[in-house]
């Protein structure tokens, strides 16, 4: 159930492993890495899009100046984290929870869950390493689908 799948480390790897993880959970196959970073893009500009489209609920928890953090969010090597993950969720309107492994146990620690108001089955399930990378988690369901992945 914690089958940790590298993603590149090229500042996209929070964008990769979340439209890798709606992939498979859609029911498809991986993604290969050119088209796994055209849609990581694709995720990105639609997360900028929705801090802009929720900007009353969201400026407050985004440092500094709001309109120069997401035009900086906008670029391709811009490191996502936990607001990027929220967007995301409604971007793509399924859940995803983000884990943490323990150092001492190596068990995975359950961080945080975002987007629980679009159902809390089956989650796009995110590793992350505590120095600003992400990995994919696979074990889950491939039961709904996601817009952005309908697409391709």
């Amino acid at each position: 159930m914690d089958n940790a799948e590298g993603i590149a480390g090229d500042g996209r790897c929070l964008f990769r492993s979340v439209i890798h993880g709606a992939w498979l959970r859609a029911g498809r196959q991986s993604p290969s890495d050119s088209l796994q970073r055209e849609l990581a893009d694709e995720l990105r500009a639609k997360v900028a899009d929705e801090f802009l489209l929720r900007r009353a609920e969201t400026e407050w928890f985004v440092e500094g100046d709001f309109d120069a953090y997401v035009r900086q969010m906008r670029q391709p090597h811009s490191w996502g984290g936990e607001p990027e993950l929220l967007m995301s969720s409604h971007v793509l309107k399924m859940p995803i929870t983000v884990y943490m492994r323990d150092k001492t146990s190596g068990s995975l620690k359950n961080l945080s869950e975002y987007g629980q108001e679009y159902g809390k089955e089956n989650p796009i399930r995110v590793l992350y390493h505590g120095y600003g990378h992400y990995d994919l988690l696979r074990g889950h369901d491939a039961t709904t689908q996601s817009r952005l992945c309908k697409k391709r």
